[in-house]
């Protein structure tokens, strides 16, 4: 049954399905890329195996999010039917954290990989990051699971316990209020959010310091440094992501906020805040890439010869 839908609400579902597109194409053409490099090469280097899971990841939060905002405001009775809800947040929440985590693990790979210190700990770990990258990975996957599994159980709680249900398809019949059911979920969720945007913080200062200290050795020599080169390619990439993050994870934070008390203005800021972010990083990612911006510059051009010849 379909609910009688605003102009707000369409206006709504068209900036997000736009964003949501537009960010699964550019989340697509990485992880083809980097399978079809895979495919020919047999192997994937630690930079390709986070670039390729985040590219997933990202890709599947942004299809599962659509959905659930598409049928919130166009079909909001299909989301009373037990068990949609729960399935569509629940898998939601599992992409969305890895996608959190496995950009941490980017940023952090790319701050052990081309930051230099003499610290023995940091050296080690300088060494052994490509046989640490899978683990840190598995672990982040696993988190996530987790994660999405206890939202899982906390909706389903939820409902159960406040909701008398027809036995015939299961559909809820009253409203519920959630908030003592998630307390522990929103906890979870917020301590996640910062640790990761810590992280990334730390990454992008030990960088900075790296650069800083680089410079000072090579003030005496007028070469160009291929340490140097790379500490800022890193660092360009990095304070672009962090710009990013920060404006994602002020994001996160409002939905954390908001998420009790409909506002549709700071609900909708959420929403395009929250479906830009993948797509906009995963551009950058792939302007910070030579092989996959000379692939993606290749094919735009093929686009526009085709479209030039109609």
């Amino acid at each position: 049954q379909q609910y009688n839908v605003t102009s707000y609400g369409v206006t709504t579902v068209t900036i997000i399905t736009l964003e949501v597109f537009a960010g699964m194409w550019i989340n697509a053409f990485i992880v083809c890329v980097l399978c079809i490099g895979w495919v020919k090469k047999k192997t994937l280097n630690s930079n390709e195996k986070i670039l390729l899971l985040l590219g997933c990841s990202r890709f599947c939060s942004l299809c599962f999010s659509w959905a659930y905002l598409f049928l919130l405001i166009i079909y909001p009775y299909c989301l009373l039917v037990h068990p949609i809800l729960q399935l569509l947040q629940s898998a939601y929440t599992v992409f969305n954290f890895s996608d959190l985590w496995f950009s941490v693990c980017l940023c952090g790979f790319y701050c052990i990989k081309i930051a230099n210190f003499r610290n023995r700990f940091f050296i080690n770990l300088k060494v052994k990051i490509d046989r640490i990258v899978p683990w840190l990975l598995l672990g982040s996957g696993i988190l996530a699971l987790i994660i999405g599994i206890s939202v899982y159980h906390a909706i389903d709680k939820a409902v159960c316990k406040n909701l008398n249900f027809t036995c015939q398809g299961r559909l809820w019949e009253a409203n519920i209020r959630l908030e003592e059911h998630f307390y522990p979920i929103y906890f979870l969720a917020g301590f996640g959010y910062v640790a990761s945007f810590m992280a990334v913080i730390l990454s992008a200062v030990f960088l900075l310091f790296s650069l800083w200290r680089h410079k000072c050795k090579m003030q005496t020599n007028s070469m160009n440094s291929l340490s140097m080169d790379a500490h800022i390619k890193a660092i360009k990439s990095i304070l672009a992501f962090f710009i990013m993050y920060s404006i994602n994870f002020m994001s996160l934070v409002l939905a954390l906020i908001y998420s009790m008390k409909y506002e549709k203005h700071v609900i909708f800021l959420v929403y395009l805040i929250q479906h830009a972010y993948p797509g906009v990083h995963s551009l950058i990612l792939i302007f910070s890439n030579a092989k996959m911006e000379m692939t993606l510059l290749r094919i735009l051009s093929c686009v526009k010869c085709k479209v030039c010849m109609r």
